[in-house]
């Protein structure tokens, strides 16, 4: 049986806008071709910057994921969360970042934001935060 994770800072399943210093944290590839899912949405509605493939774009933050396998992801991981730690006025709304295009699943890629589930101001997708509270 599955439990409901006891954070909750739950990343919406769909962002269609976002409020005054909200951040939409996306999954993108080194060359900032931000062509489709959630990358395709940053571009198209957040601010992300066509040739600009990690960190903050406008109302955005890229995470490459299409690049190696996960430990080539795990230090823009570790980049974003130290910006969101020096960034406490903003609110950073985490996607399934890797688990779209890029074919990585939740159990892969959630373990990357488990110091990222402390943060006040870090909203994890559900199935992120079922991982990682499984592993306590």
């Amino acid at each position: 049986m599955k439990t409901e994770p006891s954070n909750r800072r739950i990343t919406p399943e769909r962002i269609t806008e976002l409020k005054p210093n909200e951040i939409f944290v996306f999954g993108s590839n080194l060359e900032g071709a931000h062509g489709g899912g959630a990358a395709a949405t940053a571009y198209r509605h957040f601010g992300a910057i066509w040739g600009q493939g990690a960190g903050l774009q406008g109302n955005s933050y890229g995470i490459p994921t299409m690049h190696g396998g996960v430990e080539a992801i795990r230090p823009y991981v570790e980049e974003f969360i130290a910006f969101a730690r020096s960034h406490p006025e903003l609110h950073f709304l985490v996607t399934r970042v890797g688990c779209g295009i890029a074919g990585f699943r939740d159990e892969e890629i959630a373990p990357l934001f488990a110091e990222a589930a402390n943060l006040e101001n870090v909203w994890l997708p559900s199935s992120f935060l079922q991982v990682i509270e499984g592993q306590k």
